[in-house]
């Protein structure tokens, strides 16, 4: 799921696509907490961060991370798969992601997008 949405998001689906350039579409993700993993992902994957102080290492797991904040878990898996720089910073503020079906976003005409 998150390749496809990478690659929305980036643009390189479209004929214009530029590596320098921002061309991609805006994606709306809803129910964020109804996603999946296979294998022991559940139990085994890690998220690591560092504040960085001496000690300041953070290890938390899928499962806590997926009962805190579903949403934080598909941006990083996205966010993983954009250019590390301004360009990557600019395309991921395209990507709206909501727990529930609700979503503020009805008024645009949105395109359903199956993964």
């Amino acid at each position: 799921m998150a390749t496809k949405i990478a690659t929305y998001l980036r643009g390189k689906h479209k004929a214009i696509f530029a590596p320098h350039v921002d061309c991609g579409d805006f994606i709306v993700i809803t129910n964020a907490e109804k996603i999946k993993v296979t294998g022991g992902k559940e139990k085994k994957k890690m998220y690591f961060s560092h504040s960085g102080y001496p000690g300041g290492d953070k290890l938390i797991s899928y499962e806590k991370l997926m009962a805190r904040d579903p949403a934080k878990l598909i941006r990083l898996a996205v966010s993983g798969m954009l250019p590390k720089n301004k360009l990557g910073r600019q395309i991921i503020k395209k990507l709206k992601i909501y727990t529930g079906d609700k979503h503020p976003h009805q008024a645009h005409k949105l395109q359903k997008l199956e993964v």
